[in-house]
């Protein structure tokens, strides 16, 4: 059994101790024990933080990541979660697309001012209503 120092497998992973020492925190990895001070972990830890890297990419939390790891090394991946983030990143990029499309409109629209272009309102429309970045939450209502 391949052994390496929290340091390697920092070096390794591309991670500070700091990122693994909180991953370990998390229950997302789990050191084989200590080299005097430091700890030590099976080599597999690098496939394990390789699979936390992809979940993180791919918009999930590290409780969400947690339970798909499990906790005796065999991931237990949810394929009906996967399949629904995919769907949500599908939503975004058409999101992100349509964005795209309207700002490169504006910055080569001919007409006059941005403000006269029905492509540009409708831009503008759509962000006022929220429809482009993060939701809003309403503000709260004030007290009567």
């Amino acid at each position: 059994m391949v052994e390496m120092d929290i340091a390697e497998v920092g070096r390794r992973a591309g991670l500070p101790a700091s990122t693994l020492r909180f991953y370990e925190e998390k229950g997302l990895i789990v050191p084989l024990g200590r080299r005097g001070l430091r700890r030590v972990y099976d080599a597999g830890v690098l496939q394990r933080l390789s699979l936390i890297a992809l979940g993180r990419v791919a918009g999930f939390s590290l409780e969400e990541i947690r339970t798909m790891l499990g906790g005796e090394g065999q991931p237990r991946i949810d394929r009906g979660r996967l399949t629904a983030q995919a769907d949500l990143l599908e939503a975004r990029i058409r999101h992100l697309r349509a964005l795209r499309d309207g700002l490169r409109h504006a910055a080569e629209c001919p007409a006059q001012s941005h403000l006269e272009c029905a492509t540009f309102q409708r831009l503008l429309t759509a962000a006022g209503s929220g429809r482009l970045g993060p939701r809003r939450r309403a503000a709260p209502a004030a007290p009567l």
